[in-house]
């Protein structure tokens, strides 16, 4: 075997038994191996973190099913090469007897939307089955019509048995291809760093391994980070520590940090990180962590969402460095977000409460009659447009779900609060 192949790129499997991870994907009696086996597989949308997973379960797709397959990249593909992609499968899928070709994107969120139009025509017509690779939400990254037309899997990051699981097998691997007898002592150094990346962790055993002069190598926690942390700063320099700069990121506005947000934006946008990504990491803070302490951050966030996604760079890291420091200095509150969290548990424990007669809607003359709507209180017909009435099922009608924070904003809703609903919830 070569010995230029990356690990990772040796221990790919060719078949779903093979497969690691993604069980309620692949796993007996599942949906999607069903489709494989039965032939009647839809075009579909392949969405999860990096290294779950999502190229090697097209490849094992096309070869489980004996289609044509073709592979392109959204990083370096254009429309004339979709075209021309589409050309070819459309000739040879007339003569092939096992189904249409598959065509594979990876990273289809990278695409335009002129070079997702251009895939509508051959997916519509069944010319090929689309199989897309995305990081990214679908819901924002796919247009809706080539959306309706492809089922979205899921995949998760992959557990600690499953990596525990990879370690072995390259271990095993690289023991027999370097003749070095290897050990892996300790390896939650490794895991941890893994982020759940199969491809991450495989090529960082073979660096530990190759880094090593011994015969003898036993990997423990200190020389994972020892050796591994060179190409860590290189990594994120890079802009491929995706995940891990976006939380610093995140981390610093919410800690009211104006130079760390400003600074970690920098180097996402040194390491070509996509504007929308960043914007709509802004859009979910701005809600969640300042939500009614300053309700204008979002329409700040919003506003940077749509006019980063109108500019792009370079001119758009000025509109997200402008949002993101007004994030950073806006006062910060997580109580609407602990509401809807506390509003869920809730209902899951207490289950499919009825609503009560007096809020229920009485549209006809019968539903009147059996008690829809009676008693209830129009609101803007009392002073203040309020009067006191009970809003939630009987058996929770005092619960308190929100609960205003220690800010001028929510200390004015506390105070309006109390005076509307006396000792009813305790404001």
């Amino acid at each position: 075997m070569d010995t230029n192949i990356p690990l990772a790129e040796k221990l790919r499997p060719n078949t779903l038994d093979e497969y690691v991870g993604q069980e309620q994907l692949v796993g007996a009696g599942s949906v999607l191996r069903n489709a494989i086996a039965s032939g009647q597989l839809p075009s579909i949308i392949l969405w999860g973190p990096p290294g779950t997973g999502k190229t090697t379960l097209a490849n094992i797709i096309s070869v489980t099913m004996g289609r044509p397959f073709y592979n392109l990249s959204a990083i370096n593909s254009g429309v004339k090469d979709v075209r021309e992609v589409i050309d070819k499968a459309k000739n040879q899928g007339m003569f092939n007897t096992k189904g249409k070709p598959i065509l594979f994107i990876d990273e289809i969120h990278r695409f335009s939307k002129s070079q997702q139009d251009s895939l509508l025509g051959a997916v519509e017509k069944g010319i090929v089955t689309l199989i897309g690779a995305t990081t990214e939400n679908p819901s924002f990254e796919v247009i809706s019509a080539l959306l309706s037309r492809c089922q979205v899997y899921i995949l998760k990051s992959l557990g600690r048995e499953h990596l525990e699981q990879l370690l072995e097998k390259g271990r095993l691997e690289l023991q027999s291809s370097s003749g070095k007898k290897i050990s892996i002592k300790e390896p939650e150094a490794m895991l941890r760093i893994s982020g759940g990346d199969a491809r991450k962790l495989l090529n960082n055993l073979e660096l530990l391994v190759n880094s090593s002069p011994n015969k003898t190598v036993t990997i423990t926690n200190d020389m994972t980070m020892e050796v591994l942390q060179n190409s860590l700063a290189l990594y994120d320099k890079n802009g491929e520590n995706h995940y891990d700069i976006i939380s610093a990121f995140i981390k610093s506005i919410r800690g009211s940090d104006p130079n760390a947000a400003v600074y970690w934006l920098a180097r996402m946008i040194a390491g070509g990180e996509e504007p929308k990504f960043i914007s709509r990491r802004l859009l979910i803070l701005a809600s969640e962590d300042i939500g009614a302490a300053n309700p204008t951050a979002l329409v700040i966030a919003n506003n940077c969402f749509q006019a980063v996604n109108v500019i792009g760079y370079p001119e758009a890291e000025i509109i997200l460095s402008q949002t993101a420091i007004y994030l950073a200095n806006s006062p910060k509150s997580n109580a609407t977000y602990l509401a809807i969290k506390a509003a869920k548990k809730l209902v899951t424990e207490t289950g499919d409460l009825p609503v009560p007669f007096h809020l229920r809607n009485a549209p006809t003359k019968l539903m009147k009659q059996i008690g829809y709507g009676k008693d209830y209180s129009y609101a803007h017909d009392f002073e203040n447009n309020f009067i006191h009435q009970d809003y939630l099922p009987d058996e929770i009608k005092n619960q308190v779900l929100y609960t205003p924070q220690a800010n001028p904003r929510e200390e004015a809703d506390r105070k309006r609060l109390r005076e509307l609903w006396k000792k009813k919830y305790g404001y």
